[in-house]
């Protein structure tokens, strides 16, 4: 299957889902989990009305999206990793959306260096960051990032009082449970919260992401199959 079949086949997929769902009235994002991904397989997808790409490392990102970005400036580019505090500043020059502040100390960094930036005019040009979101460990597994379920309201509240312009929340729920119940509890948790936007879903269980109320999916093997460039480290 093709690249462009493969993405009219994720739209007929999520179209057909969202019919069936009592919620859906709303849009839902494809974001392009493009880590790992030639730039050929990246602008097949972008030829394929992909128009939103996520990426696991800022190192990665800095390499290969800055002349992607020149020839595709509609393309919003989202980090889906974990960010290091020694990186926010390439972070907000690089990304349009960060998907992935998970405790205090990294929302007082962004922050900072989102008021640092603002005030000078010569890098204001630099900044990109528009929107974040929260990333939770909604399985409270500990391998993973993310803050705890219990943390959430309070990190919510933190990064509001430094102005930062959280919009929603985002998961990965645990591999060897169904995800419906913690797409559930994500959704509660943004309700109570007031925020809008819920990263969930990807290509193993997107139906169900979009069934419970994904607005952003993140898909790759689904679209891409499998990597075909070696991991860089961030």
């Amino acid at each position: 299957m093709s690249l462009a079949q493969s993405v009219r086949l994720i739209h007929e997929t999520v179209n057909k889902t969202l019919h069936n769902s009592p919620l859906k009235d709303r849009p839902v994002t494809i974001l392009a989990a493009s880590k790992g991904q030639s730039q050929e397989h990246i602008i097949q997808a972008i030829a394929s009305g992909i128009g939103d790409f996520g990426e696991n490392r800022v190192q990665e990102a800095e390499a290969k999206w800055p002349p992607l970005r020149k020839t595709y400036p509609q393309v919003r580019l989202h980090l889906i990793g974990p960010l290091q505090t020694n990186k926010v500043k390439k972070a907000l020059g690089l990304f349009d959306v960060i998907q992935t502040i998970d405790r205090p100390k990294l929302a007082e960094v962004l922050s900072a260096e989102l008021r640092a930036l603002s005030k000078e005019k010569s890098q204001h040009s630099a900044l990109k960051t528009q929107h974040f979101f929260i990333q939770v460990n909604i399985g409270k597994e500990p391998q993973k990032a993310g803050a705890m379920p219990d943390e959430v309201d309070a990190l919510i509240e933190y990064c509001r009082s430094l102005h930062l312009p959280v919009v929603g929340l985002m998961c990965i729920p645990p591999s060897q449970h169904p995800p419906a119940p913690y797409f559930a509890l994500l959704r509660e948790m943004a309700r109570r919260n007031g925020l809008a936007e819920l990263s969930m879903g990807m290509s193993e269980d997107y139906e169900t992401a979009v069934r419970m109320g994904a607005t952003c999916i993140r898909l790759g093997r689904v679209l891409f199959g499998e990597r075909d460039v070696t991991d860089m480290s961030n």
